[in-house]
């Protein structure tokens, strides 16, 4: 905390929120970037232990507004919600011509569950969910120690809060079961979904490792996101080993022998890859000794 109030002094503040959540402000362009993220993420995503918003708003001079929970909670607290009512209370939003709303997993639930106070901003939420509550989704069995925490009321239920948004992204891998159902329930007309197919559980970490994370952000802000631009960008996964690893594996369980050669080769004669090229050998009836 030390070390971010030096950082934000001149430009924005430190404010902690209750005993589990903290709210860094710097204020330089008139594009706000809101981002929602864990301490532990900082530590593990960011070489400094930063927001990953600091790093794309330094480059684009936008301001910045990051949300920084102690674990996954969600952000269901009654401080977070007095904070985002005060900056409603202040007309804090209005005084940016853009505002943008990120998040992943339970922080893209909070992206979207909050972009509500400030009606017209764009959302990108990554493998989101809808609510915790046992009426909404009792069939997700990944987050039972949550299911006495309150998703009934302000700010709960994050599909119906991106009534008010202009244009929100959902991402996720329609092959993770509990995803692809919490994706399901975002179903609107202002919302797009972007499935990442074979790209597995972790798509914030995959998508900064190939380096288009930080463009698709970017590309939201100018309201130049469209899937058109989202498949370019997604091109390069073509270089991505858990996506080609993970496409292999799919293709052998299915029995696709041929396609599975046909990926094995290609993958071979691009990148260093010997399990491919193993894998090749084999599926052409060569001998791998």
């Amino acid at each position: 905390m030390a070390e971010v109030t030096n950082l934000v002094a001149d430009t924005g503040y430190l404010s902690a929120l209750g005993k589990k959540h903290l709210a860094a402000f710097t204020e330089h362009g008139s594009t706000l970037l809101v981002s929602f993220e864990t301490l532990q993420g900082l530590q593990t995503l960011s070489p400094l232990a930063q927001p990953l918003g600091w790093e794309l708003v330094k480059k684009q001079g936008w301001s910045n507004l990051t949300l920084i929970s102690d674990g996954d909670t969600w952000f269901r607290d009654p401080a977070v919600y007095a904070f985002f009512d005060r900056l409603v209370d202040d007309g804090f939003f209005d005084e940016f011509d853009r505002v943008v709303f990120y998040g992943a997993g339970p922080c893209g639930y909070a992206a979207a569950a909050f972009s509500v106070t400030s009606p017209g901003a764009r959302v990108l939420a990554i493998q989101p969910q809808a609510s915790l509550d046992p009426d909404v989704a009792d069939w997700d069995p990944r987050f039972v120690e949550m299911r006495r925490t309150d998703f009934k009321t302000r700010y709960g239920y994050a599909p119906q809060m991106l009534e008010a948004a202009e244009r929100a992204f959902v991402l996720y891998d329609p092959r993770q079961t509990e995803d692809a159902m919490h994706a399901a329930l975002f179903t609107a007309p202002n919302v797009t979904k972007l499935r990442l197919r074979h790209m597995g559980g972790t798509l914030q970490t995959e998508l900064l490792g190939m380096g288009i994370l930080f463009d698709l952000v970017e590309a939201l802000a100018d309201g130049q996101l469209t899937p058109l631009r989202f498949a370019r960008l997604y091109r390069v996964r073509r270089e991505n080993r858990t996506y080609l690893r993970r496409l292999l594996q799919f293709l052998e369980a299915e029995d696709r022998d041929v396609l599975a050669q046909l990926l094995c080769s290609n993958v071979a004669t691009r990148m260093r890859a010997p399990r491919f090229a193993r894998r090749l050998r084999a599926l052409s009836g060569e001998d791998i000794e």
